[in-house]
């Protein structure tokens, strides 16, 4: 039964979306196939908009934006540990009615779907499977009862191809005789083999003619074997899914093709079928008309007539060409891109406003967000003006438990400078799916965020990032700052020098964090533009820290403006002259270190990098650029 005929609540197919984690997600294009040979830096079209057959990938994933049919809420289960939990917060779609749920919100237990252990995110839900919309499945009787039952592609209860496909084993086909080698004996045909009625005869009348019902094919006959059944629609149809299969993995088809066309040809071609032409061989291949004699058909066999009246005997002068693969089917083109915005404000009296665009605009950057979505409900031309990226040069979306798949989309439409997600819910999966749209971001917090979430930063590419906040996130130790800073692994090889994700970053905060020595090394390796960094109230920063940051070698010595050390309760008198090694230092807040005497700071304050400090407050050295 269909998911048409389940009435409401029968919901429509998402369009998955790639892993990105598979063998054939990622690998690069082929170049060869139809699709790359349309793509534009392959010197193509570009209509078709498909990716290479190469990179059809195993196991998609759901979209972003798929939610729960109950509650509303996406996908949850990076906020929990145990196995039962992620299952429960988790979204699972049905290959039956297409349902997007989590299976804590149906309050059923898990024994009672049955779980697609080939595609993620998917299964059979409970109340399709009470209903009895569970056919493409064995009985539990048959399969076993068990929490959790899986569907696998190990013989027992067949491949799933999909929501409608399974693949079922047929009994397999006889061999085909073997073949002869060289010409066949001159004669009549055999007696078994129906030969086709004489083309002279019908004309005659001596013979009444064919009759157009369509009768059952019979068995292929051979003059050296018996009947060979033909394959069922199902055989057929296994068949055809191999040989893309194989096409797919670019694999010559040879098992299948030699067996076609050995049962098909019949030891020589004698054998021929009665919804075929007289003088057709079954392979295909038409013999020349003309007179009797000796003639090359296009298959490159040659056909002798033995005698009058007799049937045309072919043998291979050559080896055969190989089988052409299947033609696949043609993608429609998509359509065109949406037309470009207005440049004037239509009126209702038929004529348009006497401000242009431009003008529109620049009174509504005088505008706050709240404003600017007031004005976004006056008229569809005003919506669609108040989406230009000048008017949201920042977007704050803190203190939020959760980011909708409708916030996440307005954010991308949007385009921001800069973007505030401190202490919020937001995922990895819903980070990595911004960082990835949003190429011109210069400026992103996270602070008070997990580190969970926020190692979706290692694989996301930020060329335009300037300002980085890291504040105060959780669990994070000296290996995830190293998965952050190292370079990316797909680095060409051969370069002499590897840049690292945050090579163009000028200001990076790391408060709170359990920050060493050996961090800060690859910090100086892999950063070496930053003009102001905070380290206030890490706990393992001391003496040593400094004199890294400030020695010879150090490119920060030279960049440095900003430097926060507050809250440092290892740092004592004797790193304060390090300082003067800096000469660009402007602002350094030493506030709340314990070990460092107010005294031993005026001194500082007073000496100073060329240039005497002012202290507002006790600690803070401040200097007038």
């Amino acid at each position: 039964m269909s998911s048409s005929s389940r009435g409401p609540g029968a919901g429509a197919r998402r369009r998955r979306t790639r892993c990105r984690r598979c063998r054939a997600c990622v690998r690069t294009e082929c170049g060869d196939c139809h699709f790359c040979r349309d793509m534009k830096k392959f010197g193509g079209p570009g209509r078709m908009k498909q990716s290479c057959l190469l990179r059809q990938c195993t196991a998609p994933v759901l979209p972003h934006t798929a939610v729960c049919l109950l509650c509303g809420e996406a996908g949850k289960e990076d906020t929990v540990e145990g196995e039962e939990e992620k299952f429960g917060l988790s979204l699972m779609e049905c290959t039956i009615c297409n349902e997007i749920v989590h299976p804590g919100c149906l309050k059923m237990g898990k024994a009672e779907g049955v779980i697609n252990a080939e595609i993620p995110n998917c299964w059979e839900c409970p109340r399709c499977t009470q209903e009895g919309r569970t056919s493409k499945l064995p009985s539990p009787q048959d399969s076993g009862e068990g929490p959790g039952r899986r569907r696998a592609d190990n013989g027992e209860e067949g491949a799933s191809l999909g929501s409608g496909w399974k693949l079922t084993e047929e009994p397999p086909l006889p061999p085909p005789p073997p073949r002869r080698k060289g010409p066949l004996p001159a004669g009549p045909p055999p007696e078994d083999v129906p030969g086709p009625p004489k083309r002279k005869e019908r004309e005659a009348g001596n013979e009444p003619p064919t009759p157009r019902k369509k009768k059952p094919k019979p068995p292929l006959a051979s003059a050296e074997g018996p009947a060979v059944p033909s394959p069922s629609p199902q055989r057929e149809k296994l068949e055809r899914f191999k040989r893309m299969c194989q096409l797919l993995e670019r694999v010559p088809d040879t098992s299948s093709s030699s067996s076609d066309s050995d049962s098909d040809s019949d030891s020589s071609g004698t054998s021929l079928s009665e919804d075929e032409a007289p003088g057709e061989a079954r392979n295909g291949r038409r013999p020349a008309r003309g007179s009797s004699g000796e003639k090359e058909n296009r298959g490159g066999r040659r056909a002798v007539r033995p005698g009058s009246g007799g049937p045309l005997l072919s043998w291979p002068l050559g080896p055969a060409p190989p089988p052409r693969p299947p033609q696949l089917e043609r993608h429609v083109v998509r359509p065109p891109p949406r037309s470009p915005e207005p440049d004037t404000l239509p009126l209702a009296a038929g004529s348009d406003h006497p401000l242009p665009r431009a003008a529109w605009l620049r009174v509504f950057q005088h505008l706050g967000p709240r404003e600017l979505c007031v004005c976004m409900r006056v008229c569809r031309t005003w919506s669609r003006w108040c989406y230009d990226k000048r008017l949201w040069p920042r977007m704050d979306l803190s203190r939020r438990k959760s980011l909708t798949p409708p916030m996440l989309s307005g954010v991308v439409r949007r385009q921001p400078r800069a973007l505030d997600l401190s202490w919020t819910g937001v995922s990895k999966k819903q980070l990595m799916w911004l960082l990835n749209r949003l190429q011109g971001l210069q400026e992103l917090v996270l602070s008070g965020c997990s580190w969970l979430s926020v190692s979706a930063l290692g694989s996301a590419p930020l060329p335009a990032l300037r300002l980085l906040d890291l504040r105060w996130i959780e669990d994070v130790k000296d290996s995830q700052l190293r998965e952050l800073l190292l370079p990316p692994p797909d680095t060409k090889p051969g370069q002499t020098e590897s840049r690292g994700r945050l090579q163009g970053v000028a200001e990076l905060r790391l408060a709170g964090l359990e920050l060493t020595d050996a961090s800060l090394r690859l910090l100086l390796r892999h950063a070496p533009q930053l003009s102001a960094l905070d380290l206030s109230h890490c706990a393992h920063v001391g003496d040593p820290s400094v004199h890294l940051l400030t020695a010879p070698t150090s490119p920060l010595r030279e960049t440095l403006v900003h430097l926060n050390l507050a809250g440092c309760h290892r740092l004592t008198d004797h790193c304060l002259p390090l300082f003067r090694r800096c000469p660009r230092l402007r602002r350094l807040d030493l506030r709340s270190c314990r070990q460092l005497s107010p005294e031993a700071c005026a001194r500082l304050a007073a000496a100073g990098p060329p240039g005497p400090f002012r202290c507002p407050e006790e600690k803070l050295l401040l200097k007038d650029s």
